[in-house]
């Protein structure tokens, strides 16, 4: 059942795409600029200081789309290897694991009192549980599928 006081969250999704692209157009348009200035005092061939520009334009917008494929590609990768030790965790150390899940409770200024019927039902629900630790103790958001091929 809907929850009828529930209103609509306006939060943009956005954020890593609108990261990528100021940091794609800040270095996209920098360096050409910085290279184009550059040659235009040592070089007196327009077609030679246009050239090298388009040229640069190129080879940054490769190394740009690598450079944001493997970052995303590598936050994947450690997210995973993250996630990972954390189930081997709850189910190796399950007290230790609830100990933390109590500290970070702590953390928001809950006694251990307040917080123990809700670190006892979040251990029993495993998947629940180690996203709670991914996100709370890690400080790790799960990556987006295909972030990697759009990064690029």
């Amino acid at each position: 059942m809907q929850n009828p006081h529930r209103h609509p969250e306006g939060h943009s999704r956005s954020g890593e795409l609108v990261r990528d692209l100021v940091i794609g157009m800040a270095d996209g348009l920098t360096v050409p600029f910085a290279l184009s200035a550059g040659l235009s005092g040592a070089i007196d061939s327009t077609q030679l200081i246009i050239t090298a520009g388009l040229a640069e334009i190129a080879a940054g917008s490769i190394a740009m789309g690598l450079g944001g494929y493997l970052a995303a590609k590598s936050d994947a990768e450690h997210y995973a290897s993250e996630r990972l030790r954390e189930e081997e965790e709850v189910v190796l150390l399950p007290d230790q694991e609830k100990l933390e899940v109590t500290q970070i409770f702590e953390s928001y200024g809950l006694t251990a009192a307040d917080s123990a019927s809700v670190v006892e039902a979040l251990s029993a629900r495993p998947t629940a549980w180690v996203d709670f630790m991914m996100r709370f103790e890690l400080g790790l958001e799960r990556p987006q599928p295909g972030r990697a091929l759009r990064s690029a």
